[in-house]
């Protein structure tokens, strides 16, 4: 199972995460908290995304199976920097009361907020493959 404890990223990240994490809780207190959802990530793990969209399942719950709308990375085992140990990189959402939020006005404005503390972390809505969700080193 992914890990989502930020002590499985590099320092660099954790400072990042804790710093940007508080900062976007004081300037958008109406916003969803921001949470993370997977920093790493077994190499298991990683090819089980890799090949969702051919997995015979409905992971988006829209009825149809295997679609490639249900790709959520490019990234084989190895290659993304959730596979390093400590991490390189960490997966966020936001959460108001028991609902995520995954618009993507939050993921913009949490990376405006991190790049500041860190200009090296990349965000992965900056990509040509969308992965508003995901910030690295």
């Amino acid at each position: 199972m992914s890990q989502r404890s930020i002590t499985y990223c590099t320092v660099p990240l954790q400072e990042a995460w804790f710093a940007a994490s508080d900062k976007f809780i004081k300037t958008y207190p109406k916003a969803p908290t921001p949470i993370l959802t997977c920093t790493y990530r077994s190499p298991e793990e990683q090819d089980a995304l890799y090949n969702q969209p051919w997995d015979g399942k409905d992971n988006d719950g829209d009825g149809q199976i295997d679609e490639p709308d249900e790709k959520v990375t490019k990234a084989k085992a190895g290659q993304s920097y959730h596979n390093f140990y400590p991490s390189r990189a960490f997966d966020v959402a936001f959460k108001k009361g028991k609902t995520l939020d995954w618009s993507i006005d939050n993921f913009q404005k949490f990376y405006d907020i991190i790049h500041v503390i860190n200009p090296n972390i990349v965000w992965g809505g900056n990509w040509k493959f969308k992965d508003y969700p995901h910030f690295q080193l």
